[in-house]
């Protein structure tokens, strides 16, 4: 299994590095699946409710495939220093993976650098996003990485789907910049 997971994350870094696109299945305008999960937020557990968070505003998720590989860290910490942005526009971001909840606790303190949480995000949520990563026709049992942007009214705003880590910051910000005052 350690062996099998460390395979998919050097596999993981990578395709990372290549440029190129995935498609993300929920398209702008579709009901995003509501959901309960366990997350961490410097370093402490809790629960994250989609329904609730949309009450206060606009909901970021970001699927990622990994914590501590690269990509992933280079993501979360771009999330990290433009989170005062964020929290002016109005918006929650969480970050989602498959990663257990022990390891998101360490990289919510260490990689977010615990300006936002992380939660787990488990075959069922990742199969309803439709962000599961397949490699080689192989599903793998994490998510690639798409950033959706979820209205207040429960239905996607964006959605952006890259390997390349760069760009999800700067077009989930925008978006919900966009949002502001809606």
């Amino acid at each position: 299994m350690i062996a099998r997971n460390l395979a998919a994350a050097v596999a993981i870094v990578a395709v990372a590095t290549l440029p190129g696109a995935a498609s993300a299945q929920l398209p702008q305008g579709a009901k995003a699946p509501t959901f309960a999960t366990q997350g961490a937020l410097a370093g402490k557990g809790f629960t994250f409710d989609l329904a609730k968070a949309l009450k206060k505003g606009p909901v970021v998720l970001y699927f990622f495939p990994k914590a501590f590989t690269q990509g992933c860290t280079l993501e979360a910490n771009a999330f990290a220093e433009a989170m005062d942005d964020f929290h002016k526009a109005g918006a929650t971001v969480v970050g989602m993976s498959a990663d257990d909840l022990p390891t998101l606790k360490r990289f919510s303190t260490e990689e977010c650098r615990n300006k936002f949480p992380v939660a787990t995000a488990n075959k069922a949520l990742i199969k309803a996003y439709d962000v599961g990563f397949v490699m080689n026709g192989q599903d793998t049992g994490l998510s690639n990485r798409t950033s959706y942007v979820i209205g207040r009214d429960g239905k996607v705003k964006l959605a952006h789907s890259d390997l390349d880590w760069r760009e999800h910051v700067s077009r989930t910000l925008a978006k919900v910049k966009e949002l502001k005052g809606r």
